[in-house]
C-alpha cells in the first residue's frame, strides 16, 4: 500500500473524526469531482492521475452514469440474489461472459477485488471437490503486476509455459486482473496482450469494472469450470448479502457501456503513449537532475510506473533522504501542489527494503492537456523534492 498521500496537519487545526483511520495520517477529505478533478474542503482543486486506486477509469460525476443510478434506484434498489435475480446484473452478465469472446461461460458477482479473489480461491477448491480431483493445486499470478513492483508485465512466453505446466499437473490457470483488467492497459482483458493469448479458467475484476462508482467485483468462469460444477453440486458454494446488487451492477453496466461508446479504449492507448513519452523525455533529459536516478519508466496505455534507483548511489550525485522514501515525499508534495499519484517503497527485492515507484493510472477519457498538465505537475514535485536532499 502506498504511505501517506500528505502530511499530517497539526491535530488543533483538524476537525474530529470518528473513521478508524487505515495509518497514522489524517487524509484530506474530497467533497466533490468532476472528471479527473476532485475539489478538497480546504479548498485546494486536485488532478487524480491515479484513478483513487486505479478505480476511476472514467472520472467522476459522469452524466450517463448518474442517469443510470438514479433509474435503478427509482426502480429497485436491492433483492438478494438466493431469492431473486435482477435485470442489470443479468445483462452485466451477458456482457461480462461475451466479452471473453468463447473464453467465459458464467460470471459471479461480489463487492470488490478481495472478495473476488477469495472467491476463486473458494470456487477453484469447490471444483476439484465437486470432480473429485482433492490432490490439485492452483496457479493464480497477476497478469501484470501493479502495485507491489510497478507495473510489471510478464516476459513474452511466461504465461504460454505456466499454462503447459498446468495443463501437464491438472491445475487451474487463474488470473487476477483485479488492477490490471477492464481496460486499463488497453484492452478490456490484460490477458489479450499480455498472456500470450491464453485464456484463464477463472479470473478476477473489479476497479474498473465499476469505476468507482458502485463497489463491485466480479469472477469469469471459463466452460470447463462451469461444466465442472454444473455437472456436480449444481450450485456455487459462496454468498454475500450484496453479490449482484441491482443499484452495483446497473452503475457497472452504465461506465462499461460509457466506455464502449465513447471508444475509450483508443483513448487511453492514445493518451496513455503520449504519458509514456513525456515521462521519458522529461525524466531522461540531459538537462533532468533525476536521470541518474530514474532506473526504470515502464507501462503502457492507462498504466504507467516509474521507478527510481536511490539505494545505489554509487556515480551519482549525493542525496540525504534521512531515512525517507523518495517516492513517498513526492507524492506527499505532488499533492500538495495539486496532483494525486500513488507512490511506494521497497518493490525492488523480495525483502521489501530497496526501490522507490510511483504509479499513474489516470481516466480513460483523459485529454492531451491533462496529460501535459499531469507531467508537468509530476516533474515540479520531483525536482523540489531532489534539491531538498541533494547534498
Amino acid at each position: 500500500m502506498a504511505p501517506a498521500l500528505t502530511k499530517s496537519e497539526e491535530p488543533s487545526k483538524l476537525k474530529p473524526t470518528f473513521i478508524l483511520q487505515r495509518a497514522t495520517w489524517r487524509p484530506p477529505i474530497a467533497v466533490s469531482g468532476e472528471g479527473i478533478y476532485i475539489e478538497l474542503e480546504d479548498g485546494r482543486r486536485v488532478i487524480d492521475a491515479v484513478g483513487g486506486a486505479a478505480v476511476a477509469c472514467i472520472g467522476n460525476g459522469h452524466p450517463a452514469v448518474k442517469k443510470a443510478i438514479k433509474e435503478q434506484v427509482d426502480k429497485l434498489s436491492y433483492v438478494y440474489n438466493m431469492q431473486l435475480s435482477n435485470q442489470p446484473a443479468e445483462e452485466l452478465a451477458n456482457y461480462l461472459v461475451n466479452s471473453g469472446n468463447g473464453a467465459f461461460a458464467l460470471c459471479g458477482f461480489v463487492s470488490g477485488g478481495s472478495e473476488a479473489m477469495e472467491a476463486i480461491i473458494k470456487l477453484s477448491r469447490q471444483y476439484f471437490y465437486d470432480t473429485k480431483q482433492f490432490q490439485r493445486v492452483n496457479y493464480i499470478g497477476q497478469t501484470v503486476v501493479g502495485a507491489t513492483t510497478g507495473v510489471v508485465a510478464p516476459p513474452k512466453g511466461y504465461f504460454k509455459a505456466m499454462k503447459s505446466v498446468c495443463d501437464k499437473y491438472g491445475a487451474l490457470f487463474i488470473l487476477d486482473e483485479i488492477m490490471s483488467g477492464m481496460g486499463r492497459l488497453g484492452t478490456l482483458h490484460a490477458w489479450e496482450q499480455f498472456a500470450d493469448g491464453i485464456a484463464p479458467d477463472l479470473q478476477a475484476i473489479a476497479k474498473g469494472l465499476g469505476g468507482g462508482y458502485a463497489s463491485i467485483g466480479a469472477i469469469l468462469i471459463s466452460q470447463r469450470i462451469a461444466d465442472g460444477i454444473r455437472d456436480t453440486s449444481g450450485f456455487w458454494k459462496h454468498g454475500h448479502t450484496y453479490q449482484a446488487h441491482p443499484i452495483a451492477t446497473a452503475a457497472s453496466l452504465a461506465v462499461q457501456k460509457v466506455i464502449t461508446e465513447e471508444n475509450l479504449l483508443s483513448n487511453i492507448r492514445t493518451q496513455g503513449a503520449l504519458l509514456g513519452s513525456l515521462l521519458n523525455a522529461r525524466l531522461l533529459s540531459p538537462n533532468s537532475p533525476l536521470a541518474p536516478y530514474v532506473f526504470d519508466i515502464r507501462g503502457t496505455a492507462g498504466w504507467w510506473a516509474v521507478e527510481f534507483d536511490f539505494d545505489d548511489i554509487a556515480n551519482k550525485p549525493a542525496v540525504d533522504l534521512k531515512g525517507d522514501s523518495f517516492a513517498i515525499l513526492v507524492q506527499q508534495r505532488c499533492l500538495e501542489n495539486g496532483l494525486a499519484i500513488m507512490g511506494f517503497r521497497g518493490g525492488a527485492n523480495v525483502e521489501g527494503t530497496r526501490g522507490d515507484h510511483v504509479m499513474f493510472s489516470p481516466a480513460y477519457n483523459v485529454k492531451e492537456e491533462e496529460i501535459e498538465k499531469i507531467v508537468d505537475l509530476f516533474i515540479e514535485g520531483a525536482e523540489e523534492v531532489y534539491r531538498e536532499i541533494a547534498v
